[in-house]
């Protein structure tokens, strides 16, 4: 059965995309849920005009992200942790921390989740990290673990 999907369909698609799906899944589960529609000559408009709308949404959200990079690569992030010997660390600088310092200093929000950090950082020094703000677009920061004063 041929559908246009009204809504985002994890593992699916997209919404407005025409799809061929089996005739039960598409008449008992996505079309009375209100996911999708039955492909006809009228919804393959609608269709259109939805994907030209979530293009022109995404095109906007890459263009918004890469506006940010600027702003998140100006200038570093300074982050105070304790440290012992030889710029170890008592514990360790996570993700979260990370984009606390992001948001306080730079006035960014940033999703913890967004912040590619293969493992806490354990050391003073400088640090580059880089930030998830789109699927596209990625942006490094600096960020600076400096020892904690008392």
């Amino acid at each position: 059965m041929q559908i246009i999907l009204a809504q985002d369909v994890e593992k699916l698609g997209l919404k407005g995309d025409l799809l061929s799906v089996a005739d039960g899944y598409a008449r008992n589960f996505l079309v009375p849920k209100g996911l999708a529609i039955s492909a006809s000559k009228g919804a393959m408009k609608q269709a259109e005009l939805m994907r030209r709308a979530r293009l022109d949404r995404e095109q906007r959200a890459k263009e918004a992200a890469a506006a940010r990079v600027a702003t998140l690569g100006a200038e570093p992030v300074y982050i105070s942790a304790r440290a012992g010997e030889g710029g170890r660390l008592f514990g360790s600088v996570t993700s979260s921390d990370v984009a606390r310092a992001i948001e306080e200093q730079l006035d960014e929000s940033i999703d913890r989740h967004d912040i590619r950090l293969d493992d806490p950082i354990r050391s003073l020094g400088t640090h580059q990290i880089e930030v998830r703000l789109h699927a596209e677009v990625n942006a490094l920061v600096n960020v600076e673990v400096i020892a904690h004063e008392e």
